[in-house]
């Protein structure tokens, strides 16, 4: 047999029966079920720390355990906080800094699927850059139909001097590595930026 990885090793270590296959169905599901590899290592990292407060006797309630993965993990949340909610663990018993070190990365979580579980996910259905822009050009037509149209009523009804309408949606997208600004389509036509982000 050959060597644990980390995901198998943290998996076994805090007793998460299942969380194998769980993970992969999870990866593998159809459409809007699956789940990303940074999805899916929140999950586990999640699952991690909830079974260590009740292995510290904790009872957390619903949703307790995530608000208090947010509270460590989110880099929105000021370091009081942070502060706050490691020094309440560590009073109840809960090794922060190992559970912490037990967590893992999506990119961990892509090696374990792929290398060690030996799940094989091929993405299935349209290609997803089209899919995109299709989804974003039914918004803009709606957006430009509703626009013209509440236009329309407030000319018809003497509140607006204006002729015939048409209603145009300019789609941009920022950059915020570099600043650059892209029509959405010339982003998606030539698949991305082609800046080099900071390190």
């Amino acid at each position: 047999m050959g060597r644990q990885c980390k995901v198998e090793r943290v998996i076994e270590a805090y007793d998460l029966d299942g969380m194998e296959e769980d993970l992969a169905t999870r990866w593998t599901a159809d459409g809007e079920a699956g789940r990303s590899t940074r999805e899916l290592a929140d999950y586990l990292n999640r699952a991690v720390l909830e079974a260590a407060m009740r292995e510290a006797g904790m009872r957390p309630l619903d949703g307790e355990a995530a608000n208090t993965y947010r509270l460590l993990t989110d880099e929105d949340v000021s370091a009081g906080a942070e502060t706050q909610t490691r020094r309440t663990l560590e009073r109840e018993g809960v090794n922060v800094e190992s559970v912490l070190d037990d967590f893992v990365s999506h990119q961990t979580v892509y090696v374990h699927l792929t290398e060690h579980a030996g799940v094989e996910y091929e993405e299935s259905g349209p290609d997803p850059v089209e899919s995109v822009r299709e989804t974003v050009g039914r918004l803009r037509s709606r957006t430009e139909a509703v626009t013209a149209s509440s236009v329309e009523r407030l000319r018809d009804a003497g509140h607006v001097d204006i002729g015939g309408v048409d209603a145009l949606v300019d789609l941009r997208v920022r950059c915020t590595a570099c600043g650059a600004t892209h029509d959405v389509d010339d982003l998606l036509a030539g698949e991305g930026c082609g800046c080099e982000p900071p390190e």
